[in-house]
């Protein structure tokens, strides 16, 4: 498992990121290979080409379109973690951890599975990612009910009502919004997911409903961004 430290040009705090592994189709473990000391790059915009990376599998040699590494700093900043190119990847790639999975805090209300991802490669996947990842914090019976013509799209469930913005901005403050009366209306909490982060006023007006932030990477692992998330992973519904 390759791990490289990852330091935010806007917040300037530390990480260490992991490699995240994926399946060939020949069975083999395959993970991008980093590019150990280059500088990271902040997601500012997203576009659907750019954020695949070809990799090559060491056993097979078959290339494929995987997700662009990228690491959610709590700062709100979308890192995207630089890869060899394929050219120049002779290395074997690391062994499979396992599938990615948000790790659980000591506080969670009761013992959960690991998180199965799904990749995400469409808005729609964007949506059954989210979706998938609520059944994991416990709600129940989750439903999609279709698809707005601003491309934001509602998933409800008991408790709750939860939107997937999967445009290739930043969330804005009118989208906190509107999902919190959303909510209000709905006699329900509200959760936000953003395929490309959130803009500074969405994110303090989020923290002061306390509305929780979720940024969705490419390999459709949702990561808190806010107190309000880190709370509802920690407790649960």
């Amino acid at each position: 498992m390759e791990s490289v430290p990852v330091r935010c040009p806007v917040c300037s705090r530390d990480h260490a990121y992991v490699t995240p592994v994926y399946p060939c189709p020949c069975g083999s473990p395959t993970a991008p290979p980093l590019m150990r000391g280059a500088p990271v790059e902040p997601v500012t915009h997203r576009t659907w080409e750019d954020d695949w990376v070809s990799v090559r599998c060491h056993s097979c040699g078959r290339h494929d379109q995987w997700p662009y590494p990228e690491l959610c700093c709590p700062c709100g900043t979308v890192l995207r973690i630089p890869v060899r190119p394929v050219a120049a990847r002779g290395l074997t790639p690391p062994a499979s951890p396992g599938p990615s999975h948000v790790p659980l805090p000591r506080t969670a209300a009761r013992p959960r599975p690991a998180f199965q991802p799904l990749v995400i490669r469409t808005a729609r996947d964007a949506v059954s990612a989210a979706a998938l990842y609520l059944t994991w914090l416990g709600y129940r019976d989750v439903v999609q009910p279709g698809i707005r013509p601003t491309s934001r799209i509602d998933l409800r469930a008991a408790g709750v009502i939860a939107q997937v913005d999967s445009t290739t901005r930043a969330t804005t403050l009118r989208d906190v919004e509107c999902l919190w009366l959303n909510a209000l209306n709905a006699s329900a909490s509200g959760v936000l997911f953003s395929l490309a982060g959130y803009a500074d006023d969405a994110r303090a007006r989020a923290d002061g409903l306390c509305i929780p932030l979720f940024v969705l990477d490419l390999t459709g692992t949702p990561q808190p961004v806010n107190g309000a998330a880190d709370e509802l992973v920690s407790t649960g519904p």
